[in-house]
């Protein structure tokens, strides 16, 4: 029972399931008449105050900049465990997915540049579309079973986590605001004992790597860069070896924060960042040129531009094809791609709400921006999910080959 109730624990696919629910849930609440009390939840303040230092933000801003943070703690710790052990340690199969995801970035930039290229405060969003959902992309993966080869699951696994990088850069080079040397003077003294704490010391507990990571997320947030990348900071500095008995910091971490992010900390971003109140947002709206570079950008951008950049690398010779998958089923996980969600959502709030930019003429405020992203992550979340139930393999033909196979192991013995 533990077993089970820990494994679904670290299923992507209960997370994804979650998330979708708790936007759908925003939406409703949103556009009822409990819509007020949505409102006044999302801007409750919440201040906290140490002597002379006091950060005072609206609970959005602690979810958007606070919780995830830990969100992209994860994501660090799985970056450096996938640089040093996993797939991207191998040069042989980062190739492929890498050539994916910057044509899975490049072709749904370009198409949302070209729709809003007469509107420079709408510019400031055109990274929204480029950003892949891992948790929904491989959510919705789960729920076709064992009949998804490993390949395929790899090869979205690693092209999902080389959009995230991505999305890191972006947000530290283009998302930031003025700087303020004091506090970036202060955060690289924390990098600098941390430092120390992994190489010098050799420091193994947690405790520490946190303490020293709450100062290093504080000094962030007060610099102008973005907070939410002292988590990937802390998560590269987590030390990747342990002792011989125990799981390292960084597996013991990895395997703590799954659950914490996936069910708690992902479900409640969606539920504070998905509420678009439809009031005057009619289906017309989806034609302004934001939500439809959003939306054109995640769905036809994100597709077009993975599969017809891993193709041109196959074709041309850079990379070969990885046995295992079809060319439908590789189509399949380049339409998954476009599920941009969580991470579209949060690009969003750093490009357009938080900076309070007008960026449709007529709309109420960034809302539409948000229906781009919720409907071009659903188109492209359910045809993707039908390409791929299609061009797998059915799981009769599935079983009939297991047996055939543990026939044919009985004969041998």
């Amino acid at each position: 029972m533990h077993s089970q109730i820990r494994n679904m624990l670290h299923n992507p696919a209960v997370s994804g399931v979650l998330i979708f629910l708790a936007a759908v849930a925003a939406m409703a609440v949103e556009n009822s008449v409990w819509n007020i009390y949505y409102n006044a939840f999302l801007n409750t303040p919440v201040v906290v105050q140490i002597g002379e230092l006091k950060i005072a933000k609206p609970l959005l801003l602690w979810i958007n900049d606070g919780l995830m943070a830990i969100f992209f703690l994860l994501v660090g710790l799985e970056l450096k465990r996938e640089f040093f052990e996993g797939e991207l340690s191998q040069p042989s199969n980062v190739i492929l997915p890498v050539v994916g995801a910057i044509g899975g970035i490049a072709l749904p930039a370009g198409i949302y540049i070209m729709l809003n290229q007469g509107n420079p405060d709408a510019l400031s969003g055109w990274a929204v579309p480029t950003a892949t959902d891992i948790a929904f992309a491989l959510g919705i993966l789960a729920l076709l079973g064992k009949r998804v080869p490993t390949a395929l699951k790899l090869f979205l696994l690693t092209l999902a986590i080389i959009d995230d990088l991505a999305a890191i850069v972006i947000i530290a080079f283009i998302y930031t605001s003025d700087l303020a040397t004091h506090s970036l003077m202060i955060a690289g003294g924390a990098i600098v004992v941390l430092v120390m704490m992994n190489r010098l010391l050799g420091i193994k507990g947690i405790g520490g790597y946190l303490f020293v990571g709450g100062v290093l997320w504080v000094a962030v947030l007060k610099s102008g860069v973005h907070a939410t990348l002292a988590g990937v900071v802390l998560g590269m500095l987590i030390p990747l070896k342990g002792d011989s008995e125990q799981l390292s910091p960084l597996h013991r971490l990895e395997h703590e924060l799954h659950p914490l992010v996936g069910l708690g900390i992902l479900p409640l971003f969606a539920f504070a960042n998905a509420g678009v109140s439809l009031e005057g947002l009619g289906l017309s709206v989806l034609l302004d040129p934001v939500p439809l570079g959003i939306a054109l950008g995640l769905f036809l951008g994100k597709q077009i531009g993975v599969f017809g950049f891993v193709w041109a690398a196959i074709v041309t010779g850079l990379a070969k094809r990885p046995a295992g998958f079809t060319w439908g089923q590789l189509y399949g996980v380049a339409m998954l791609c476009g599920v941009g969600f969580t991470m579209s959502l949060f690009i969003s709030s750093l490009a357009f709400e938080q900076s309070g930019a007008t960026i449709i003429s007529g709309a109420p405020d960034a809302g539409s921006a948000r229906l781009g992203i919720l409907s071009g992550s659903i188109i492209s979340g359910i045809l993707g999910y039908i390409l791929l139930r299609l061009s797998l393999p059915k799981p009769q033909q599935e079983n009939a080959e297991e047996k055939e196979e543990e026939q044919g192991t009985s004969h041998a013995h």
